[in-house]
């Protein structure tokens, strides 16, 4: 709620008329914009907002959902046009669209000054929130971005695989799941964006493993793609991949469907994508398929490191009417409570989770890593544009059918980071 702030005396601070009477409280209902890709996703977005209504009398945040297809172009038209909505979905960092870090800098963002704000967000990424030392959004939640995969069903057909098997043991079985009519991995790989996911989860172990600034030297020009070794081998595995059956047959020009046909029919053991598509899928199923999430395994040699990311986040327009209400919002779904109904219904982790949290049952698998010095935040947060992370994947296409080779791909990258 807003409250007249008192200076000693009694002496009211807050702006007054001509004739003497305090000047307008800001209004107390605000707008959510967001891109909800299904019910779950449209429940956790609207919880929030009622649920944050509920705990302040007076108060109401009305929902916008907008088609989510079309939301990142849609969204980032609004605030760059100046009539964006109070309080909006965003992605934390630098290299999307509607990224938070290139709207901070135009201005076109709320700074976010309540210390319990800014002492909530995960040190190892906040500068996805963050510049020139202000906040200016909040992480909805953790996602762990690796394969979303059918352990019961492999191990059925004598497939085994861990959070700990190296890619080159993979791939070794992968002529055990073609030989029971299936395969290990699902790939969309007419969609950029899936191809992109994939070999980021890889980068994440052979470069960002070893060297987890490695995108502040490519900023500084110290390293490029194509002359860094863990990026040449993360784009040469894909191929490898590709070449022992590891993917669906039509893999290369496949689309999202395949990996939902795929997987409701039982031909395929995993696909890549963030965590939080796992109880999308067992909730559709009505509990009667059980998946895990694995990390995107590293070559044989090479220590595995799980791929985490709060970048999915909710900023603040600077030409909201109500800054500190939409602050408060915005506090709430970085706290404990705003956290846990976020993460109940798309299956994410609470950034507020601590050792103690009950993780949900499909994180098992990766428990250790998340517990340990054995994760990283995913690469494309911080590049300079949306263009690296879709040529990234246009490339892998192109790998696949032998169109571009792996150079080609990387010195393209470096091209399109400037």
């Amino acid at each position: 709620m807003v409250v007249a702030a008192l200076a000693a005396g009694g002496v009211v601070l807050t702006g007054c008329s001509a004739s003497g009477t305090a000047a307008t409280k800001e209004p107390q209902t605000i707008t959510f914009a967001f891109g909800a890709t299904n019910n779950q996703d449209k429940a956790a977005y609207t919880d929030l907002a009622t649920d944050f209504a509920k705990l302040h009398k007076g108060v109401t945040v009305t929902p916008e959902n907008l088609p989510s297809q079309s939301y990142p172009t849609a969204i980032a038209t609004r605030v760059q046009g100046g009539n964006a909505p109070d309080t909006f979905q965003a992605e934390g960092g630098t290299g999307q669209s509607y990224s938070i870090i290139p709207f901070a800098k135009a201005g076109l963002l709320l700074p976010l000054t309540d210390p319990s704000i800014t002492s909530a967000l995960p040190a190892s990424q906040k500068e996805l929130w963050t510049y020139k030392g202000k906040a200016y959004g909040v992480p909805l939640g953790t996602n762990a971005n690796g394969v979303i995969y059918n352990d019961e069903l492999a191990k059925s057909i004598g497939v085994n695989i861990t959070a700990s098997t190296s890619l080159d043991d993979i791939i070794s079985q992968c002529s055990v799941a073609r030989s029971h009519g299936k395969t290990i991995y699902g790939l969309a790989g007419s969609v950029p964006a899936n191809n992109a996911f994939l070999a980021s989860g890889l980068a994440t172990s052979t470069v960002y493993g070893p060297d987890k600034n490695w995108n502040e030297q490519r900023a500084a020009g110290k390293v490029t793609f194509a002359g860094t070794k863990g990026w040449v081998e993360a784009l040469t595995y894909i191929k490898k991949m590709y070449d022992a059956g590891c993917f669906q047959d039509g893999a290369a020009s496949a689309g999202f469907d395949a990996l939902t046909n795929g997987s409701a029919q039982g031909n395929i053991l995993g696909f890549f994508a963030p965590s939080n598509a796992a109880k999308e899928i067992m909730d559709a199923a009505g509990g009667h398929v059980k998946l895990v999430i694995m990390p995107i395994a590293a070559p044989s040699g090479t220590k595995t490191y799980l791929s985490v990311s709060a970048d999915q986040s909710v900023a603040a327009s600077a030409k909201t009417k109500s800054p500190k209400l939409v602050q408060e919002f915005l506090k709430y779904i970085v706290s404990k409570k705003g956290q846990e109904s976020y993460a109940r219904h798309v299956g994410t982790i609470p950034v507020t989770a601590t050792s103690s949290t009950t993780l949900l049952p499909q994180f098992t698998a990766v428990k250790g890593l998340i517990a340990s010095d054995s994760e990283r935040g995913l690469p494309s947060t911080d590049w300079t544009n949306p263009k690296v992370y879709n040529d990234l994947g246009s490339g892998v296409q192109g790998i696949l059918t032998g169109q571009m080779t792996v150079k080609q791909v990387l010195q393209q990258m470096d091209t399109d980071w400037g």
